[in-house]
């Protein structure tokens, strides 16, 4: 199971087990993304990830791990590393794990809570003059908070 995952530069042939996530797509950059996994059995292996590097996470709450690029947002289960979704061409631009488990991640207008299988709160951020205006919705139902 991943337990910690952090962005290295390219390593040295054999050095690390290596396993290539590419999404097959006409748009996708030459650069890429590499990341040393840790497993909870001591393990690690490095991951190649299609784009400019941007943040990786993991939450050990939902069990999965995601990586931001300049060209896609991965997300991969902690116990296979399998890839299980992606987004191409994110206008993401940051990305942490808050306290609870749960992802936060930003563009430049939005901060976006990921908990559980879907996204579920946005918060819209706009300056007022020298004040920060938010707004919180459920995506789901639309309700405003």
């Amino acid at each position: 199971m991943i337990i910690k995952a952090e962005i290295i530069t390219q390593p040295y042939s054999g050095e690390f087990k290596e396993k290539i996530y590419d999404i097959p797509n006409s748009w996708t950059s030459q650069d890429w993304t590499w990341i040393k996994f840790s497993n909870n059995d001591l393990t690690e292996w490095c991951g190649n990830f299609r784009g400019f590097p941007r943040e990786v996470a993991v939450s050990k709450k939902h069990s999965c791990v995601l990586v931001l690029t300049t060209d896609y947002l991965f997300k991969l289960d902690c116990i296979s590393g399998e890839l299980t979704e992606y987004e191409s061409q994110p206008q993401y631009q940051s990305l942490t794990v808050s306290p609870l488990g749960d992802f936060l991640i930003a563009d430049y207008y939005e901060i976006t809570i990921i908990s559980a299988e879907t996204i579920d709160i946005k918060m819209k951020v706009t300056w007022s003059g020298t004040k920060i205006e938010d707004e919180f919705y459920d995506v789901i139902s639309q309700q405003r908070y």
